[in-house]
């Protein structure tokens, strides 16, 4: 089953659950500064392909988050994150078998708009940049290797959109987002008379974080 449709499902009936309660709430979001850390599962899409659950690779993200009430149940929440991405690639033919790991290190900053359907419920969505810090190939089974990517050889900077949901039980939360990414990894480049673009695809990114606030 597709990442983003299971995640827009769950999205869809957590909002249809919890939308009525709004009005009975008051000063349902409140100034926070925090950490945060996470589970990542990554992947690439191309042009004119769906995000499906092949080729996923696991990895984290960690960093900090602040957020800004504009409203009794609304506020900017801006984060600074270390995350990884990438994906992972296997193969099994009558030469070889093995699997390819493509990964993808970022320091991202998510600016999200985030609604408190209750006190300790919210939804949140905006977007994100970020900033290529590292990347490398590695290789198991068969074929073992592990090499770093040049990062001149890619696009240094992605951006996306990011949609989530969040429950707090104060001080910790626990929440889920998803992130689409709108930029191609890969830089155009021009060999023979030939332009093409290497890797011809984009991020995916589904995460399961905690956060902990400190104030």
């Amino acid at each position: 089953m597709k990442m983003q449709a299971n995640f827009l499902c769950a999205l869809t009936l957590f909002i249809s659950a919890s939308f009525g309660m709004l009005h009975a709430q008051d000063n349902n979001v409140n100034t926070e500064f925090g950490v945060k850390g996470g589970f990542n599962m990554s992947n690439l899409y191309g042009s004119g392909e769906e995000v499906d659950d092949n080729n996923i690779l696991y990895g984290f993200n960690a960093g900090v988050y602040a957020t800004l009430p504009v409203s009794d149940f609304v506020a900017i929440q801006p984060e600074i994150l270390f995350t990884t991405k990438g994906a992972e690639f296997e193969y099994d033919n009558f030469l070889a078998s093995g699997s390819t790991k493509f990964k993808l290190n970022y320091i991202e900053v998510p600016l999200l708009v985030r609604v408190n359907i209750t006190k300790n419920f919210n939804v949140h969505a905006g977007g994100y940049a970020s900033y290529l810090v590292s990347s490398k190939v590695t290789g198991d089974g068969d074929i073992e290797f592990d090499q770093e990517i040049d990062r001149d050889d890619l696009n240094k900077f992605d951006a996306g959109i990011a949609a989530g949901v969040g429950v707090d039980f104060n001080p910790i939360s626990i929440g889920l987002r998803y992130n689409y990414g709108l930029t191609t990894v890969g830089k155009e480049r021009t060999v023979g008379g030939v332009t093409y673009t290497a890797p011809d695809a984009k991020n995916s990114n589904l995460t399961l974080y905690l956060s902990y606030k400190l104030n």
